[in-house]
């Protein structure tokens, strides 16, 4: 959003009574939008590093730089913001930080209002650069308004943070309390960057209309409250949630394993990595629990690290590019299956060794193939008292058309929703409040986004891991790979091909050009190509 079109908060703190900063950096007057933006902002800003990031552009007269950085925000949307960290409101740094949380925390103020439910706040963070500094910051919004505030005493993975939301009132026995969540991550992004992601009670990620009136509240609120920036001592003024959550967590993944013993008694081995994110830890605890033996660690890699040293892009969607060090450690110890996280651990990628030698890397729909057929191989060969009608799937509408050809076949319901898991986890939460007679059992996005577990309403690394292994073991039992099982469920229900890619553009102007060309695609002639159906799906992002 255009800085004019905010509401200014010059008048408020005084800004436009300070004048020089215009002819002090050769920039013109000091009226000027740009001018009163710079002035606003040196005087929010209390961080030193970030605030040297705008009068350096300031003083090599970086106008342009200026302008995007001074006259647009980043925009609170349902995916929370995300952006590079740095100077300026249209960056990740501790003002915006401070400003996106009082907006939260007003907004949620008001929800209280309506409601006469209390609330308290959950807040995790990875282990990227700032990423502890801004959940600290997040926290002190919450603590000003009276909230209690549960604030993680480490690093976590994402997909705590959803399962907090609902867990939490589950285990403390509290109807009348709310719990919402804050994720400070920039998932699979390069180290420049950071996010902020909410979720609601539910423990679903935010869907509109409360993103529009979370920015609403945001401009609203755009002067640091009183105490704003003091973090001493933070610690002692919030709950630590990490061991109820813990153990929560894992009791649900020992209630969820199909086989312990075939698990423990497996000679397959696996090779994990967390991509320099969160992982290590939380996933060989859930080994521990599912009763595997202990995974080979891949040593450069296996430690948090915002620098992520040995890959070009911390996503493991990229394929062996990312998955090199992976390989190497696989080859050495004699594992065949790879499995791989995503910094926050939302995100699984598997790779296996073929009898070759060769590797291959199961892409999002591969494995959403796989872990379809084996979730509904669990559910028919277990003591379930939900008939398989009464069953549901769920896939966005960019992913493989494969659940809806096994639906169709074996007689559970698919549901197709939009782009991103916000949509995916809040139909499974309105289908289950529908009826008790009725069970959410699987739901995928073809970005390698896994939800195995209802208890996560969202894509989860860790749980999908732990399926993925079972299946694994159980299929080493049979004399099968992955492979092998992909190719015997092609065979049964036909095979689904996709091939998919992306391009990175982060200036909104070219973005907005982009769609709209493609809009009017059908106007343009063209010689090389012969489109025969576009659809456009959704004009955002799911992180």
């Amino acid at each position: 959003m255009n800085g004019l079109e905010r509401n200014n908060v010059l008048e408020e703190v005084g800004v436009m009574k300070i004048k020089g900063h215009g002819d002090k950096y050769g920039l013109g007057e000091d009226e000027t939008p740009l001018i009163k933006n710079l002035n606003e902002y040196l005087l929010l800003d209390k961080n030193e590093t970030s605030k040297a990031d705008i009068i350096a552009l300031a003083e090599a007269k970086n106008i342009p730089e200026l302008k995007n950085l001074l006259m647009n925000r980043l925009e609170f949307g349902t995916a929370g913001i995300r952006g590079k960290m740095g100077g300026g409101y249209a960056s990740m740094n501790d003002l915006v930080i401070i400003q996106t949380s009082q907006g939260l925390v007003s907004y949620l103020e008001t929800h209280r209002i309506v409601s006469g439910i209390s609330q308290c706040l959950i807040i995790g963070y990875d282990g990227r650069h700032n990423s502890r500094r801004f959940a600290e910051l997040t926290a002190l919004a919450g603590l000003a308004r009276g909230f209690t505030v549960w604030l993680f005493s480490k690093i976590c993975p994402t997909p705590f943070i959803p399962f907090a939301c609902k867990y939490m009132a589950e285990f403390r026995k509290e109807q009348t309390t709310d719990y919402f969540g804050i994720m400070i991550t920039a998932s699979h992004n390069p180290k420049e960057d950071n996010g902020y992601k909410v979720y609601w009670c539910n423990g679903a990620q935010i869907v509109s209309p409360y993103d529009k009136k979370i920015q609403e509240h945001i401009f609203n609120n755009l002067n640091p409250w009183p105490g704003a920036w003091d973090t001493d001592k933070i610690a002692e003024k919030c709950k630590d949630p990490y061991e109820i959550i813990s153990i929560g967590y894992y009791e649900t993944i020992r209630n969820d394993l199909f086989s312990p013993t075939v698990n423990k008694e497996t000679k397959l081995r696996f090779t994990y990595t967390p991509m320099h994110g969160v992982g290590q830890d939380y996933m060989r605890q859930a080994f521990e629990v599912a009763g595997f033996s202990a995974f080979e660690s891949v040593e450069s890699q296996m430690n948090p690290d915002p620098e992520f040293p040995t890959v070009r892009f911390p996503n493991p969607e990229e394929g062996k590019s990312a998955l090199n060090d992976a390989i190497e450690t696989a080859n050495r110890s004699g594992t065949t299956i790879i499995l791989a996280n995503d910094p926050d651990a939302d995100r699984l990628a598997v790779a296996e060794k073929s009898k070759s030698g060769d590797w291959k890397v199961f892409n999002g729909n591969e494995l959403g193939a796989l872990l379809g057929w084996w979730i509904i191989y669990i559910h028919n060969n277990s003591k379930c008292p939900i008939e398989l009608k009464n069953c549901y799937m769920i896939a966005s509408t960019v992913s493989s058309k494969i659940l809806e050809t096994m639906a169709s076949r074996d007689g559970f319901t698919f549901i197709e929703t939009l782009t991103g898991f916000k949509w995916m986890g809040n139909k499974a939460h309105d289908l289950v409040n529908l009826s008790n007679g009725i069970k959410i059992l699987f739901a995928f996005e073809e970005a390698i986004g896994f939800m195995v577990s209802p208890a996560v309403l969202d894509k989860d690394g860790i749980t999908a891991g732990i399926r993925l292994a079972e299946l694994a073991a159980h299929l080493h039992n049979e004399g099968l790979t992955l492979a092998d099982q992909l190719t015997k469920i092609y065979e049964m229900y036909g095979y689904h091909v996709s091939e998919n890619s992306y391009y990175i553009c982060r200036d909104p102007d070219i973005i907005e050009q982009i769609f709209t060309r493609l809009r009017k695609f059908d106007d343009e002639a063209s010689d090389e190509f012969t489109v025969t159906f576009l659809s456009i799906i959704e004009f955002s992002c799911d992180s």
